[in-house]
């Protein structure tokens, strides 16, 4: 497997247990000193593993058992031990009135850690068109 692969192939690991609601896996596969920016959330930075665990706990995302996510317009960056993946994260859900689609824009770091990549910062943007697009 060549270092590109399994970097995406830790980031799959880590965003499963998100949607799967396993909360152990998100703590294996990020750093306890997790630092991230979710726009839809909070206009400030959380740091720390708490808030997730309680939000995969709790079931946030509330997309059932319909759901698929694609990663759109992947990119890694490696320097060493440190990777950083950028992507447009598109969500869809299987509903009663059909099939809905989400996204946003996503930048992860990962870092090589006692042979395990994990993230260490998480950064979420809206995909949207600009104000002063028509």
């Amino acid at each position: 497997m060549n270092d590109e692969q399994e970097i995406w192939d830790a980031l799959k690991r880590h965003l499963d247990s998100i949607f799967a609601g396993d909360s152990k896996t998100y703590a294996e596969t990020t750093a306890k000193d997790l630092s991230l920016y979710e726009w839809w959330v909070t206009p400030h930075r959380q740091d720390g593993l708490d808030f997730h665990r309680f939000m995969i706990d709790n079931r946030w995302s509330g997309v059932g058992d319909k759901w698929r996510y694609d990663l759109l317009e992947k990119r890694c960056q490696r320097y060493g031990d440190t990777a950083i993946v950028s992507y447009t994260f598109m969500l869809s859900t299987a509903t009663e009135s059909g099939v809905r689609h989400q996204t946003h824009n996503e930048s992860r770091v990962l870092v090589k850690m006692d042979g395990d990549w994990k993230v260490v910062h998480v950064h979420k943007s809206p995909a949207h068109k600009l104000p002063r697009e028509p």
